[in-house]
């Protein structure tokens, strides 16, 4: 089925460029935390859970901020809060100079919330906009193509650092980040021009107008969000699955360095190059070849060998293994916004606002990792991602299809 003001065939591929754009901004924000975690850990002289706070200050902004950005959207529309998204990045990003100049870990975590407030807009901007500007039963292979441009940042964000800086993240001082932040600040001021100023039309999606609820009869009957199972049962999913992804791009750097590997920010690709094959998977056999539900099926099967295969096999290999965890994780994200968003009709922004504070499991599981990386090691601590992995297979089973 279609969407009410989806954007035409002709019009697509420029909103499409724009929108990965923005995904690959996303990417890049959060990519700094793998960069900046084991630089506090070293240059603090604080513990590996002390340090993973940087990804909870991060994400704990997607639970304050994730619901009252679906009424700023409601308010101002999709291009104008993204715009808004970059100031508050250029914002929280500034702050990260004189967090390290005084060399405070309370202000390194409150920049950290403030480019988590702008990341929490942006994404409750853009996860809904590319969900609904296409028919929706190959939204999970436009997720794909921007999932692509949003995990290729995350490597290119510590890798970008340590060319701008100079030395390896070993060698690096607090004060050393001050210029790759300075650029970095000035991109994003003009992502946020570039945002106001694109062809970027507003779309919405089956039933979200009153006038056109009965296109979307199974919502039109419903008088609450919190009266769509598949939905709530999708909010959790996606918790589980922000926090195990967050862990298998995150973490790469800092379990590198506790192993003693040489130039341990080059391992931060692993991840990227299992994600990307994912999603170049979903783009060629999405729907064409498979539902967006088996497509999910299937990576947690791969997701959960990954994890099994981290925590049995020896340390230096189990490494390695990290890329059939990201590889399982690809589609993950395109298939599960789908599956949870469909049929919500008028519910849809508040539906998305739900699944955008969802995401603040990228600060519970990491932070829970890093504490269990204190006390029963880094390899060890991988356990953690199991359980999730086999809920994210639950929902694609069957948890998608309670109404």
């Amino acid at each position: 089925m279609g969407n009410t003001r989806s954007v035409n065939a002709k019009g697509f591929v420029l909103p499409l460029i724009i929108i990965g754009i923005m995904f690959f901004a996303i990417g890049f924000a959060l990519g700094i935390n793998s960069y900046l975690i084991p630089l506090l850990n070293k240059a603090l002289n604080i513990s590996s859970g002390e340090s993973y706070l940087v990804l909870t200050a991060t994400f704990s902004a997607f639970v304050i901020f994730g619901y009252p950005a679906s009424f700023v959207i409601s308010k101002i529309g999709y291009k104008r809060t993204m715009s808004l998204s970059f100031l508050m990045f250029a914002v929280g990003f500034y702050l990260f100079i004189p967090s390290a100049k005084i060399e405070s870990l309370p202000l390194f975590l409150v920049a950290s919330f403030i480019s988590g407030m702008g990341n929490a807009f942006l994404q409750a901007s853009v996860n809904p906009y590319i969900t609904i500007m296409g028919p929706m039963e190959s939204s999970a292979k436009r997720m794909s193509f921007m999932g692509i441009a949003n995990k290729l940042a995350w490597p290119i964000a510590p890798l970008f650092l340590s060319l701008v800086i100079g030395k390896s993240v070993s060698d690096v001082q607090l004060t050393d980040i001050n210029l790759p932040f300075y650029i970095i600040i000035g991109v994003f001021i003009l992502l946020g021009v570039l945002a106001m100023m694109a062809p970027l039309p507003e779309v919405k999606a089956v039933g979200e107008d009153e006038d056109s609820a009965e296109d979307c009869p199974y919502a039109a009957g419903k008088t609450s969000i919190w009266q769509f199972p598949h939905l709530l049962l999708g909010v959790l999913a996606l918790f589980v699955y922000v926090g195990v992804e967050t862990i298998s791009l995150g973490t790469l750097i800092d379990y590198a360095e506790s192993l003693g590997l040489s130039n341990p920010e080059h391992y931060a690709w692993i991840a990227p190059i299992g994600m990307v094959i994912g999603y170049m998977g979903g783009i060629i056999f999405i729907p064409k070849y498979i539902s967006q539900a088996l497509a999910l099926r299937i990576v947690s099967i791969i997701a959960i060998f990954g994890s099994l295969m981290v925590v049995l096999t020896p340390a230096d290999i189990s490494i390695y293994f990290i890329l059939f965890m990201a590889l399982g994780c690809s589609l993950m994200w395109p298939a599960l916004w789908p599956l949870a968003m469909t049929d919500l009709g008028k519910f849809t922004k508040t539906g998305s606002s739900l699944m955008v504070i969802a995401i603040v499991g990228g600060a519970v599981l990491p932070t829970l990792y890093g504490f269990l990386k204190d006390s029963v090691g880094s390899q060890d601590a991988y356990w953690l991602v199991l359980p999730g992995f086999l809920y994210i297979l639950y929902y694609g089973i069957k948890g998608h299809k309670i109404r």
